[in-house]
């Protein structure tokens, strides 16, 4: 693949993980092994509340194709293939499901030093369309996406972003909802590593006058503990913390709770991932 300004997707994607990823309301158990024929099995358990769910999830890749499929305690079964240069500088990406096969799609990523395009074609009847569009550098990029709706022919969505990305920091400004929210958001890293970070994020929405401003960051204690925490000004506040066990195994630990309503019972969140 080309070296180019990446998808419209990756637009403040850096920002929104540190500022979501890791943070747990539910517990949750995972042990993954691989084989000497390259296939990775992943069995995960998640309880939350009084409901407990699990599924199983397989990942073989050779050469240039990778195979998903996970199937949970619903019966519920999902499968993606990932084909890469069939067009070079392409990817192409199948998703099917099952019972719920028309939430299915068939997706087509190229990428250009100067451009990436995104193309993605639903399988129910009629299929609705989505595409994306990128133009720039890996510093500085322009994309727009908008999807179609083929039945009554209009748009179902469109939004528009730019975004700056230097080795130690990025920024986003993301105009979506059809022009009706803004969303503007920074990161800058502490070390090369990039285990530590600071970042900020503001949203507003402009029917409802209605502004969100979060704040937050991640610092590496050491090779094998990190600490995050968030706050936004609703008086939301959260803590993540994450060390790494034996091999690439990880614990981590996620609290939440409302700085205004210290009454209400703050939310935890526990997972374990064993990996070889």
């Amino acid at each position: 693949m080309s070296k180019g300004p990446g998808l419209f997707s990756d637009f403040g994607k850096k920002a929104k993980d540190l500022l979501t990823r890791d943070y747990l309301s539910d517990h949750k158990f995972s042990v993954s092994t691989y084989s000497e024929s390259g296939v990775a099995l992943t069995t995960s358990t998640v309880k939350k509340g009084g409901y407990s769910s699990g599924d199983v999830a397989a990942q073989y890749k050779y050469n240039n194709i990778s195979t998903d499929v996970k199937v949970d305690t619903e019966s519920n079964i999902s499968a993606t293939f990932t084909v890469a240069e069939i067009v070079p500088s392409s990817k192409t990406i199948a998703t099917v499901k099952f019972p719920n096969y028309e939430s299915g799609k068939l997706e087509f990523q190229y990428f250009h030093p100067h451009a990436s395009l995104t193309a993605a074609v639903g399988l129910n009847k009629p299929p609705p369309l989505d595409l994306s569009v990128t133009l720039g550098t890996p510093t500085f990029a322009l994309g727009a996406e908008a999807g179609y709706e083929t039945t009554s022919g209009k748009l179902t969505k469109y939004t528009a972003g730019i975004t700056v990305t230097k080795p130690d920091s990025c920024a986003s400004i993301i105009l979506g909802d059809k022009g009706d929210t803004i969303k503007a958001s920074y990161i800058h890293y502490l070390d090369q590593l990039k285990k530590s970070a600071a970042v900020g994020e503001i949203t507003r929405k402009f029917s409802t006058n209605e502004n969100t401003f979060t704040v937050g960051g991640s610092y590496s204690i050491d090779g094998l503990t990190n600490v995050k925490m968030k706050l936004n000004n609703h008086g939301i506040l959260g803590a993540v913390l994450q060390h790494e066990l034996i091999g690439k195994s990880l614990v981590t630990l996620s609290s939440e709770f409302e700085t205004k309503a210290l009454d209400k019972t703050p939310r935890f969140g526990v997972a374990l991932a064993l990996k070889p």
